[in-house]
């Protein structure tokens, strides 16, 4: 077979350990595989002596190619050329590639592991035909894992290549299986790159029908996810301000009568706060930061979000649990990666969160936005203080339209000017008071507001983000004008009142507070 034919699609990795394939029959489970789109054999034995190792390649290769699909030896570059398959995959600590070459020739495959940018880079150009990138997830069929690097890490391979213009194809391998492939592949995908398919082990040698496995496996890889059927389009984000703040009164008025879940994780110094606020903005709050929940809630039609207040092990695996949750079920998340940058735990919490799912808005200040882009940021943050940093307004739109391009999230980044993009606008909120940033939790209750709106108008996102920050700043405003409030302990309660009095005076059709909305297009 041409190394420019090979399906890439699903490429199994045999596994013949007892853990793994147990009393099954190696040939049988590979051809019912086949029979289910297979499209690339390796066969990985790092046990078995040779004279096994190529008996056994013998009669895999004379099944590869009754369905023309070539066959990979996993190391033992002399066991493919004693079969005479197709190739053969090495890792990071086996023989190495201009040998391998060298010995097989110009058409053989030769696929090689990489885990980071650097092993992509020297695998590339030393002449791989593909790359398999990974470990994904933990798995326990491979003992000498490096390193696991999530989703994360496979984007910013991704992202590399589509930089540089490689003509290289790409499988990850890792943990992948049928209910996680869609998203893998899904979010993975950087502009002018996504994975060409995925490798699997046990997912398909263990299963009871490996026909069965292989073909939902291989639909997983052509088909999206749940939730990327409601991504903002390009209309939506070519509309002028103008077109948006028509919009708000019917989202306030449909949360208003919706009343929407918003299933906050956070911590215990924002909860009574943040479930005031859903209930004056007529959301109904839920406070569960246990993740076996979240299955449950998700099917309420709600939204979710995941405020990184606290960041512990077991608060993480919760995280990712209501995380996965809400994407199976296809509804929207609000993240609000708190002191992001703040030190090496957080930026890998956020790192572990965005690889264990897919967040509809991503939300925070300048210093939490910037550390989100893949390959992390180095500026240093001094807490959960919003900053305002040195950059210009312009150079910050750039680079959240960057990152939301990348990730395809809706970007917030909070600051004395509110910016909003999902790619290709960025837009501009002038409004707002002081005393936000003087009260704890502020920021975390804005992701609160924001989940009500997109939990009740879903299928325009960027619509309800822009006007879950309107009636939040703007009641902010009225707040601090009113003659009670002295400061910010008594602002407190009179914004949480205010917030109530928008929605209403809104459901009545009174839109005298809507006239102080201050968005701009600046990018």
């Amino acid at each position: 077979m041409a190394k420019d034919k090979v399906d890439y699609t699903l490429y199994l990795v045999t596994d013949s350990t007892p853990a793994i394939l147990g009393d099954g029959d190696l040939c049988k489970i590979v051809e019912e595989a086949l029979k289910g789109r297979v499209g690339v054999v390796q066969y990985r034995d790092k046990t078995s002596d040779t004279g096994v190792l190529v008996s056994t390649a013998r009669k895999l290769h004379e099944i590869t190619k009754q369905y023309n699909v070539p066959l990979l030896i996993n190391d033992r570059v002399d066991v493919a050329l004693a079969v005479g398959c197709e190739g053969v995959h090495i890792g990071q600590d086996d023989i190495d590639l201009p040998t391998a070459r060298k010995i097989l020739g110009e058409d053989a495959i030769i696929g090689v592991t990489v885990s980071n940018v650097a092993e992509a880079e020297a695998a590339v150009k030393g002449g791989a035909d593909y790359l398999g990138i990974g470990t994904v997830f933990a798995t326990p069929t491979k003992e000498n894992t490096k390193s696991i690097i999530g989703v994360e890490g496979v984007k910013e391979i991704l992202l590399k290549i589509a930089a540089e213009k490689w003509p290289v194809k790409t499988v990850c391998i890792g943990g992948i299986n049928q209910s996680n492939v869609s998203r893998v592949v899904w979010q993975s995908a950087v502009p002018g790159k996504s994975l060409d398919g995925v490798a699997v082990v046990s997912a398909i040698m263990s299963a009871q029908g490996p026909q069965t496995a292989a073909a939902q496996i291989y639909a997983g890889v052509k088909n999206p996810p749940p939730f990327a059927k409601a991504l903002v389009t390009s209309g939506q984000q070519k509309r002028s301000p103008q077109e948006l703040l028509a919009m708000v009164p019917y989202i306030i008025k449909a949360v208003d009568t919706k009343k929407p879940l918003s299933h906050n994780m956070t911590n215990l110094v924002v909860q009574n706060f943040a479930a005031n606020v859903a209930l004056s903005v007529g959301a109904s709050p839920i406070m569960a930061n246990y993740g076996e929940e979240a299955k449950d809630l998700a099917k309420l039609r709600g939204a979710l979000v995941i405020n990184m207040g606290t960041v512990t092990p077991d608060g993480l695996v919760n995280y990712v649990k209501a995380l996965q949750a809400y994407n199976e079920a296809g509804q929207p998340v609000v993240f609000d990666p708190v002191g992001a940058g703040a030190t090496a735990v957080r930026r890998s919490a956020v790192k572990t969160i965005l690889s264990g799912g897919y967040v509809d808005v991503l939300k925070g200040n300048q210093s939490e936005i910037l550390s989100c882009v893949p390959g992390g940021s180095n500026i240093q943050q001094r807490g959960v203080d919003s900053d305002p940093g040195s950059q210009n307004v312009q150079e910050l739109a750039s680079a959240i339209k960057e990152l939301a391009k990348i990730r395809r999230h809706i970007v917030v980044m909070t600051g004395k000017t509110d910016l909003v993009t999902a790619g290709e606008t960025v837009f501009a909120i002038d409004n707002g008071h002081e005393y936000l940033g003087m009260v704890t939790g502020t920021g975390c209750c804005l992701g609160t507001t924001i989940s009500a709106m997109i939990a009740t108008h879903p299928n325009d996102k960027l619509g309800a983000v822009i006007s879950g920050i309107l009636q939040y700043n703007i009641a902010a405003e009225l707040a601090a004008e009113r003659d009670d409030v002295k400061g910010p302990g008594t602002f407190v309660p009179a914004f949480i009142d205010e917030l109530y009095n928008v929605r209403k005076a809104t459901v009545k059709g009174d839109l005298g507070w809507l006239k102080r909305a201050k968005v701009s297009v600046i990018a």
